[in-house]
């Protein structure tokens, strides 16, 4: 349908998962896409397969990284339309009195300070040009508490908050910035966490159970999410934190 047609997209973590995916559906709409991401040799094998895709290798704990990798996608293509903060990591599980001070400064500085590095340098450039699209990767656990993961839900609940203070500071420049909040998708960040628990079986099938609708989302249907916020059609949409979550958090 070229929903995206000659839109100039950057989404971070696009090397695999959900990156990955919403990468390939938002070059199927009509987008030059660029892949960043800090994995190189995965990241160009992604950019390769699209239509005018490009890879940029980002850092995005590091803010000189990834002010580059904007600078750069705006040198070659001449704009940046949308810009996805995706990158993400889960980080060690355990209650909050055992958790460590070195994972919760990982998690921290790749969920939290990435995606705010991302609207800094993103949104500067956007304003430039008098319109934008920003998307953040933020999660359920944004939105209610899970136990034994401190650093990931406080890193997506505080990409909600960022989210939705910038929709109203900049959405009368033409700036929408909205948030996906997947619940547990079958990518290669839930087969580390599987292959970290004591029964892997177990716990995927009580991932497989844990929303009223059963089973899991696809990457594929985050990326069409992310695809309706990022078009025209999400045209007086911004500031919302969006449940791919088969109905968790309406109960």
């Amino acid at each position: 349908m070229e929903r995206l047609k000659g839109k100039v997209a950057l989404i971070t973590g696009a090397a695999s998962g959900l990156g990955r995916a919403c990468a390939e559906r938002f070059a199927q709409e009509g987008a030059r896409v660029v892949v960043a991401d800090i994995q190189e040799e995965a990241g160009k094998e992604v950019a390769q397969a699209l239509p005018e895709g490009r890879f940029v290798k980002v850092d995005v704990t590091d803010p000189t990284s990834v002010e580059a990798m904007i600078a750069e996608t705006v040198r070659h293509y001449g704009r940046l339309d949308i810009l996805f903060n995706n990158a993400g990591i889960d980080g060690e599980h355990a209650p909050t009195d055992e958790s460590t001070l070195e994972n919760w400064r990982k998690v921290l500085a790749v969920n939290l300070d990435g995606v705010y590095f991302g609207m800094k340098y993103g949104i500067a450039a956007m304003l430039d040009q008098g319109s934008g699209v920003v998307l953040n990767m933020a999660s359920i656990v944004g939105l209610v508490a899970f136990a034994k993961n401190p650093p990931y839900s406080a890193s997506k609940a505080a990409v909600i908050q960022l989210t939705r203070a910038a929709a109203i500071e900049y959405a009368d420049r033409r700036i929408r910035v909205n948030a996906l909040c997947p619940t547990v998708v079958q990518t290669p960040l839930l087969d580390h966490f599987l292959r970290s628990s004591s029964d892997p079986e177990d716990m995927r099938q009580r991932i497989e159970n844990l929303n009223p609708m059963p089973g899991m989302p696809t990457p594929e249907d985050v990326a069409a999410a992310a695809l309706f916020l990022a078009s025209d059609e999400a045209a007086f949409i911004t500031g919302v934190a969006l449940p791919i979550d088969g109905g968790y958090t309406a109960r």
